[in-house]
């Protein structure tokens, strides 16, 4: 792994912080691309990415203090936790479209594409840290994080909760499922979809209702092969409580009444 590309004394550059920076930029540049579809313009597609982005990072640090009990982790470096930013970005930017007197449903159509290719991005980010790492595999697809945070050590995946082999010493690094390719490569066949559709004559809020839906069977899914210590209900974790809760939220998008009139991208 790669977890620092450039260091200057205290000053460094990290391989995530290169691909939270590269999925920002793909995402604004697909977003004012969909923006101009909607005859929405440029100028609020840069401004939804701005708020996206102090949304996003304000909702994650705050969630990732809320599930460590640890309001000084809001001052720290780590801590970026994907379904906080994804709330803390869509209060940001609700704000935003609402005070603009936009559309919600074309402008949440509009922005579905983006938040997939950033999601997609933003991971290959973490799996080059060795973070959001899964359970143990003896799968040819097992990838070891000897540098990563922190390392898959028998001892760190204990830690996790994982049932490790109590024979196996705390010090040897293991294998583990890369669920972060997993979310990357699912995230990237959610934007082709999601561009497809969008594209296509559809009812106002089906775009985004398909990014919800997806999103919450994708994070559901992989979470059963994620290192975790937050499961509160059995196996379950609340990053899969929450992905229920976004698979409902897209179910009552998809069926709502009202709206007939489908929207066509220019």
């Amino acid at each position: 792994m790669y977890p620092t590309l450039i260091r200057l004394g205290s000053f460094e550059i990290t391989t995530f912080g290169l691909m939270m920076f590269i999925a920002f930029v793909a995402a604004g540049w697909i977003l004012a691309r969909q923006f101009r579809r909607y005859g929405l313009s440029d100028e609020l597609a840069s401004n939804m990415v701005m708020f996206a982005a102090i949304g996003g990072i304000i909702g994650a640090k705050v969630y990732y203090a809320i599930l460590f009990h640890d309001w000084h982790l809001l001052f720290s470096r780590a801590g970026l936790v994907w379904y906080g930013g994804l709330i803390g970005g869509f209060l940001f930017c609700s704000w935003y479209i609402r005070h603009r007197h936009i559309d919600y449903l074309i402008a949440a159509d509009a922005t579905s594409p983006a938040l997939a290719l950033g999601y997609a991005f933003g991971r290959i980010g973490c799996f080059l840290v060795g973070d959001d790492y899964g359970r143990p595999t003896d799968g040819w697809w097992g990838v070891a994080f000897p540098k990563g945070s922190p390392p898959t050590t028998a001892e760190a995946l204990r830690e996790f909760g994982v049932k490790v082999d109590p024979s196996i010493p705390s010090y040897q690094v293991l294998r583990v499922h890369p669920t972060q390719i997993y979310e990357s490569l699912s995230a990237f066949v959610m934007f082709a979809i999601l561009m497809w559709y969008t594209r296509q004559e559809h009812r106002k809020g089906r775009g985004f209702a398909m990014f919800l839906g997806m999103m919450g069977v994708e994070r559901f899914l992989v979470e059963i092969v994620r290192a975790k210590d937050d499961r509160f209900i059995g196996p379950f974790t609340i990053a899969q409580l929450i992905s229920v809760i976004l698979i409902i939220a897209a179910i009552v998008l998809w069926t709502r009444r009202g709206e007939k009139r489908a929207v066509v991208p220019a």
